[in-house]
């Protein structure tokens, strides 16, 4: 038997209701600062969208491992565009690049396969030094980690060589003093970006200063020609910025063949490099291993194949107090010096590592150089006229479903209509918060598909009241009255809103999985939508009609558009007490 009606209390269900959308907007309005209103796709405000799918060589699935790196590498590409706002996610398999406004075009060319190559350093100077510090690799108190064969401790290197982009010093990486003058100094703030031609001329400009032939003497014993190279470096090094943030050129776009003034990932150092002598691609493993034995700490090993292990053992054996640079589209990320000749190829690098610093070292050796190929399977240009135009388009046919749905309600269900239009404006309310807080907090973007979503979840919600109202039709066409029709119809009603809605988000769960790009989203924004019809069915739906129904103003045939119904129960009433006295005499 259901609860008597009186025992039900509608006040505090509107009350937890209350706290709920009080807590959201407090977040929306007093935390993460930024604008209160949801962040839009590409598809709504304009912009670029690229969806570069991963292939393997024999055809298996991509890790996790090497997708996350691959990702890691394009979104560097990606801010070297100098393009404010764009991101790059995972999506399954594939990455997707999304840049806004009219300045995405050269994201449609980000899905190279990253280049790792391992070049001699030729010179190093710290990255605030003034123009004409330049030491050599061999000056004392540079801090690099140092290489030796796999065992060979070597002796004990200075605090700073580590892997993540983090100085392992602590201290800030200085700017460079003639930073603001270079190509590859554009801030990234600006909200414009660059154009494709603006793109292209930075690069030259960036290659024919960083990457000059002159870099390197052509004959080392020629002393005209070691100056004409020490000036070179002198001018491109103070050309580059290594401050945080920086945005560079080259990034993707250099060439192997030539040399190349780069910084370390930490923003601390700047190199001078020759040009790349070992392509990433020989690198066969890298594993970070705590080294109890030797006394070194967190080190990384590392092995070639072949061709490469040969490679590797013919520099090392020419270069022994040397330091090679492994360099990852542009960037250092390591520049060990060499203790002694490696045969083999079984390399161990150590310095002052952490295990965190180790393991990222690792990672970028083993995936840097993928074996990975990008397939663009979509790419998407919206211009901000058209995605304002799509938005309008799906704001007036959200507006027509509602209309619709209204008008029906009030039409068919009268005082229940008017309860259905206000839980679905204040389920709108509950969702728009919702909103706000996932584009703050994991970068959701609300899409043209999503809309659908949650344009097609306006049905689901109002079939949620149907199947209420019609289950207290039922149990008034029994012959009850409608204040008790309501708890008894709202516990058979539970068990279909909750049967229906399970399996609607199983439905959108299954798609999400399973979908890529836009269908993705309106999955997401099906299954939110369901899970909010729940808390406005039963914390406002089911309190306001049991509201209604202690009313006898409120409940009267006339406003609440049962009276067919109540004569039908009252005939039934009638006719099962004349049954019973007849029964009786």
């Amino acid at each position: 038997m259901a609860p008597p009606a009186g025992q039900f209390r509608p006040g505090r269900y509107f009350a937890f209701f209350v706290v709920i959308a009080a807590a959201l907007y407090s977040l929306v309005f007093f935390t993460g600062g930024g604008d209160p209103t949801p962040k839009l796709g590409i598809d709504l405000k304009g912009g670029t969208r690229v969806t570069l799918t991963a292939r393997t060589p024999d055809g298996s699935d991509p890790s996790r491992d090497q997708l996350q790196q691959a990702r890691e590498i394009i979104q560097n590409r990606v801010n070297g565009i100098g393009v404010s706002g764009a991101e790059v996610v995972l999506d399954g398999s594939n990455v997707v690049i999304t840049v806004p406004g009219q300045e995405g075009e050269q994201a449609k060319t980000l899905g190279q396969t990253a280049k790792l190559g391992i070049r001699k350093v030729i010179a190093v100077q710290p990255a605030g030094a003034a123009p004409g510090q330049q030491q050599g690799q061999q000056q004392p108190g540079e801090g690099s980690g140092e290489q030796g064969g796999q065992g060979d401790p070597g002796t004990e290197p200075p605090a700073e060589e580590g892997a993540g982009g983090a100085p392992e010093s602590g201290e800030p990486a200085p700017t460079s003093a003639g930073g603001g003058s270079a190509p590859e100094a554009r801030q990234q703030d600006d909200g414009n970006g660059a154009d494709t031609d603006e793109v292209a001329q930075r690069i030259q400009q960036a290659k024919q200063v960083r990457q000059n032939p002159e870099l390197i003497p052509a004959d080392p014993s020629d002393q005209r020609e070691v100056q004409a190279a020490q000036r070179a470096q002198q001018r491109a090094m103070s050309q580059l910025s290594c401050a945080p943030g920086r945005i560079d050129p080259l990034t993707g776009n250099d060439d192997p063949n030539r040399p190349l003034v780069a910084c370390g990932d930490d923003g601390a150092q700047k190199y001078v490099l020759g040009p790349v002598f070992l392509q990433g691609t020989q690198i066969e493993t890298a594993s970070a291993v705590y080294d109890s034995q030797q006394g070194n700490g967190w080190v990384v090993n590392l092995s070639f194949n072949d061709r490469g292990g040969r490679i590797w053992a013919d520099f090392t054996s020419a270069n022994v107090g040397e330091r090679a640079a492994f360099v990852l589209d542009t960037e250092v990320v390591s520049a060990p010096s060499i203790n002694q000749a490696i045969a083999g190829g079984d390399t161990q690098i150590y310095g002052d590592f952490g295990q965190a610093e180790a393991q990222n070292l690792a990672d970028v050796l083993k995936y840097g150089s993928l074996p990975l190929s990008f397939d663009s399977s979509d790419a998407t240009t919206v211009s901000a006229t058209l995605g304002l135009a799509t938005l309008e388009a799906g704001l007036i046919a959200g507006a027509v479903g509602l209309a619709l749905v209204f008008v029906y309600c009030l039409f068919y269900y009268r005082i229940l209509g008017v309860l259905t239009v206000l839980s679905l404006a204040l389920s709108a309310m509950i969702i728009y918060a919702v909103l706000v807080l996932l584009g703050r907090w994991i970068g959701y973007t609300l899409d043209i598909a999503g809309v659908v979503g949650f344009i097609v979840a306006i049905g689901v919600t109002a079939d949620s009241f149907v199947v209420y109202f019609e289950r207290l039709k039922d149990e008034m066409r029994e012959g009850r009255t409608f204040r008790s029709a309501v708890p008894r119809g709202w516990v058979k009603a539970r068990r279909t809103i909750l049967a229906s809605d399970a399996v609607m988000f199983l439905a959108a769960v299954v798609l999400y999985v399973l979908a890529v790009g836009e269908v993705k989203g309106f999955a997401f924004t099906l299954g939110l939508s369901t899970v909010l019809d729940l808390i406005v069915v039963f914390l406002i739906t089911h309190p306001l009609v049991a509201l209604v129904a202690k009313s006898k103003k409120l409940s009267s045939p006339r406003l609440s558009g049962l009276g067919a119904v109540q004569r039908i129960g009252s005939s039934r009433r009638t006719a099962n007490r004349l049954g019973t006295a007849v029964k009786e005499a």
